[in-house]
């Protein structure tokens, strides 16, 4: 088995977990399965010409519907690389306790290559393909963004199901997440799995059985590396620094910088917007991307681009105490055994960049429900905030201060309220995954991890009797 066949090494991580569960015969075998995956091939006239285009979607469970997934445009897009994002859908929502089954899709297609209107017109098509066979559907199957897509692309994919007529006109906004708040999205999405990965390290960070990294408990002054700077790894990185985290390396596809006593990720990000890439960033070493993840040592490394960043080619010389994979698959099965044979820890994709799906899943619900979040309750928060003002001013005789007076009484907003929830989600999903580690011998985080989704999935194949 070669060490980059993506879905081969999710199906190992499966089989490392399944032998610690009282599963029925052949169970674990059908949890590995995807259901079902639709190869898609049409053609757009575009530049005078007709060109034709590949593109899937994998369904990994059905065990609850609607399915959910991404949809990634990528140049190197593969059958192989969509059913193990699929099966880790399913993994994923499970392990957060989120009611979907899992999905993906992908589009062979190099964004870059294409004007906006072109984009615009092949992925209406796509949307065309994949809504004949309910592959998009508000209660069977809801994409979202993801590498290479955004906002933009979700917007088209919404109206043109729209346009189908194949759900009904109340819920058809429902039929996708990550659409811009103007069109039924909700605040926080954009940065939901950037965020995510902050939780994930705070709630590491404080749970009392996790060894602290370099001989701390806290984030506050640890050195941080992120590969890819795209959404994710720009967002991880911001909300990181935030926390106190110093950033020391930044690798791309095309260069990577370093600076030991820390990078503005503001900066970088406008020097990348100026200039295409980071490379050349003031006052940073710059180095080919190839050595990026091996360049220099540091506390954490968060790879947040694509699967099989580090390998058996690679896992001797990478020097990190945490690796926080905010990508899906960056570590392969071989290079976890190496890594864990060094004392190198890994908190896993599974868990990590569960951001997206957990907001995205308040987004489907706000759709659904048509009831913006927050708005039965606003008043009365306000209400409290501005009742508890006064019981503290009379208490002490004084005046709060005005900055603290707004702060109190201050109305709750949708961005808010997304946070919390996600924060909880995560820390809720961390502690399930530590309880598992605990009783598991010789469990790392991932089988640990694993083997909680394994165990919710299970119950539901029960529930129906399989």
């Amino acid at each position: 088995m070669s060490d980059q066949k993506f879905f081969a090494n999710v199906e190992r991580f499966i089989g490392n977990a399944t032998p610690h569960l009282p599963l029925p015969e052949g169970l674990a075998e059908r949890i590995t399965q995807c259901n079902s995956t639709y190869t898609v091939r049409f053609g757009v006239k575009l530049r005078g010409r007709i060109y034709s285009f590949e593109g899937w979607r994998s369904v990994h469970s059905e065990h609850i519907e609607p399915a959910k997934g991404g949809i990634r445009y990528a140049p190197d897009a593969n059958m192989d690389e969509v059913e193990a994002l699929a099966a880790l859908m399913s993994l994923k929502c499970a392990l957060v306790n989120v009611p979907f089954g899992g999905s993906k899709g992908a589009l062979k297609i190099n964004p870059s290559d294409w004007t906006e209107d072109e984009l615009e017109r092949i992925t209406r098509r796509f949307t065309q393909e994949l809504a004949r066979r309910d592959l998009i559907h508000p209660g069977r199957n809801v994409p979202a963004p993801d590498m290479g897509t955004g906002e933009r692309e979700m917007a088209w994919i919404a109206d043109e199901y729209r346009k189908t007529g194949r759900a009904d006109a109340m819920n058809v906004s429902a039929c996708v997440t990550g659409k811009p708040v103007s069109r039924g999205g909700i605040e926080g999405r954009v940065e939901a799995t950037g965020r995510g990965v902050q939780y994930a390290v705070r709630a590491y960070m404080a749970h009392p059985d996790m060894p602290p990294v370099a001989g701390q408990k806290t984030v506050k002054g640890l050195t941080v590396v992120v590969q890819g700077f795209g959404n994710v790894g720009y967002h991880a990185a911001k909300f990181l620094a935030e926390d106190g985290a110093k950033i020391v390396g930044v690798v791309e596809h095309d260069a990577a910088i370093f600076n030991p006593a820390g990078l503005d990720v503001e900066a970088v990000a406008e020097h990348r917007r100026a200039t295409g890439s980071v490379s050349g960033f003031a006052g940073a070493e710059t180095v080919p991307s190839a050595e990026g993840l091996t360049h220099m040592a540091a506390d954490i490394l968060i790879p947040a681009a694509k699967e099989n960043a580090i390998t058996e080619a690679n896992c001797e010389a990478v020097n990190y105490e945490l690796i926080v994979e905010a990508a899906n698959g960056p570590v392969t099965a071989a290079a976890e055994e190496c890594l864990s044979k060094r004392g190198i820890r890994i908190m896993p994709d599974l868990f990590v960049n569960a951001g997206g799906v957990v907001v995205s899943y308040f987004e489907w619900v706000k759709n659904i429900t048509h009831l913006p979040f927050g708005l039965m309750e606003r008043r009365q928060k306000i209400s409290a905030g501005a009742t508890m003002v006064s019981a503290l001013e009379q208490l002490s005789g004084q005046s709060l201060a005005e900055e603290l007076r707004n702060e109190i009484a201050r109305d709750t907003q949708e961005i808010d309220l997304v946070r919390s929830g996600l924060e909880e989600v995560m820390m809720r999903a961390f502690n399930e995954i530590a309880a598992h580690q605990k009783v598991l011998p010789d469990a790392n985080l991932r089988t640990a991890a694993y083997a909680v989704s394994i165990a919710r999935i299970a119950d539901y194949y029960r529930a129906i009797g399989l």
